[in-house]
């Protein structure tokens, strides 16, 4: 490719792949955030003993989720770079090896979680209402044995990702979200089993969807194909490949939940309108990053075979076209929440203290969304992409404790600021990543971690 050709016209990915890419990818986090919507609701039927065991439970369970997403993310770059250097065999082994590590770490998850049940909740919440445990035990079971399910399902949807097959992900987790929802309407609503009842429909779409995606992935037509399940035949040299990206990955997931956890205790000191309001605005934007999320997916897997097949040049350019689409996409979303704002915070028939919170701080959201959020959130996985996945870690954990966290305090209790200081501190938090990642973008090191 020449040096001033469109990189469109002569490169690896045309604007129709990359539509095909991004539009399913952005359908998909929609779906999963309108069922997810749903399975709440539903889930509130079974009474508030359940529901609050349920929501105790998936706290646990999700942070090893992103675990496992983590895993598979790793394995998925590994499987990218392979296939952008044309080497399928290598593809195909780092599928295989990606499934059977996941469900290994996934079993050994789940075996904890059923042998240490009651220890692991008190651990986490200490002496909770008697029936609230109760409940909680029994989802905490079901969804336990789903693991292993949930790890196979993850990589085998970050596989098609890496293809660049985003449609057949996008309709798998479409499918598996409706048997869950079914699911709840027959166990919840006609049969009443309650908690156990939430736990079996999530189990059983769980189930449903890997064994599906297990056997689309045996088709000898994809790029990449998993030719047996022989669960026995590792090999170690792909798999440390493989942990060398999702490691990282891994904990920088798992520093970014555990700052949560810390801020969330720190604004509960401000009040019940502070909770609520912190409640609203973390509703609220798993909706308003959507086309940033899909569009950082997108660069996952486009900068990752651009990489495999040494194309750095094409990974720069689809880099800047992925973050600039990122910039529109967020302004477009996110102005038609700043222009239905008031009506979006009626809905949640709030006090007047907390709707006038809750409005400052949607607006200092808005405001990072559409100016440093994708430089923080989607040029990263530029890097990760092409394995240079401890840096993004470093300065992510940095900006937490020192941002995020440190700063929350020093002006809440410090300078006397209040309750704001939290979304000041998170603003200058996204700030100090925007200039990090920028840097190391345009200091060109990031080229030097391919895998392949």
């Amino acid at each position: 490719m020449s040096h001033g050709a469109n990189v469109f016209e002569y490169g690896m990915f045309s604007k129709k792949s990359l539509r095909r890419i991004i539009i399913p990818l952005i359908i998909e986090q929609a779906l999963m955030l309108s069922v997810g919507m749903f399975d709440t609701l539903m889930v509130s039927y079974a009474g508030e003993s359940a529901v609050s065991g349920v929501s105790l439970v998936d706290s646990i369970n999700t942070l090893l989720i992103f675990l496992l997403t983590a895993l598979a993310t790793g394995g998925a770059i590994v499987a990218g770079q392979y296939l952008g250097s044309k080497n399928l065999e290598k593809s195909n082994q780092a599928g295989e090896q990606l499934i059977i590590s996941s469900l290994g770490i996934s079993v050994i998850f789940s075996v904890i979680c059923l042998i240490f049940n009651q220890q692991l909740l008190s651990l986490f919440f200490g002496n909770i209402d008697a029936t609230v445990m109760s409940n909680a035990r029994t989802y905490f079971y079901i969804t336990a044995i789903s693991f292993p399910f949930v790890a196979v399902y993850s990589s085998s949807s970050a596989l098609f990702r890496a293809m660049g097959n985003t449609k057949n992900a996008m309709v798998n987790s479409f499918v598996m979200n409706i048997i869950n929802i079914v699911g709840n309407a027959l166990f919840i609503y006609m049969i009443h089993l309650g908690a156990f009842g939430v736990g079996l429909s999530t189990l059983l779409s769980r189930v449903i969807a890997t064994i599906t995606i297990m056997i689309m992935l045996r088709n000898q037509n994809l790029s990449i194909t998993i030719r047996s399940y022989k669960f026995w035949d590792i090999d170690l040299k792909m798999i440390k490949s493989i942990f060398k990206i999702s490691i990282p990955a891994s904990l920088e997931n798992s520093v970014f939940q555990i700052g949560r956890i810390i801020l969330t205790s720190l604004i509960a000191m401000f009040g019940t309108s502070a909770i609520t309001a912190n409640a609203v605005t973390g509703s609220l934007l798993n909706v308003a990053t959507i086309p940033g999320q899909a569009l950082g997916l997108a660069m996952t897997t486009v900068v990752a075979q651009c990489v495999g097949a040494k194309e750095f040049e094409q990974a720069v350019k689809y880099s800047k076209h992925l973050l600039k689409s990122s910039w529109l996409y967020m302004f477009l979303f996110n102005f038609g929440i700043f222009i239905l704002l008031k009506p979006i915070l009626s809905l949640y028939n709030l006090s007047e203290e907390t709707f006038s919170l809750s409005l400052i701080v949607m607006i200092m959201h808005i405001a990072g969304w559409i100016t440093v959020w994708p430089m923080s959130f989607t040029l990263p996985n530029t890097f990760r992409a092409a394995g240079d996945v401890k840096y993004p870690m470093f300065i992510s954990a940095i900006s937490m404790v020192v941002f995020r966290i440190g700063f929350s305090y020093i002006l809440a209790y410090g300078l006397g600021i209040g309750v704001l200081s939290v979304w000041i501190a998170m603003l200058m938090d996204w700030t100090f990543r925007c200039i990090c990642f920028y840097w190391r973008w345009k200091s060109n090191k990031w080229k030097q971690y391919a895998v392949v």
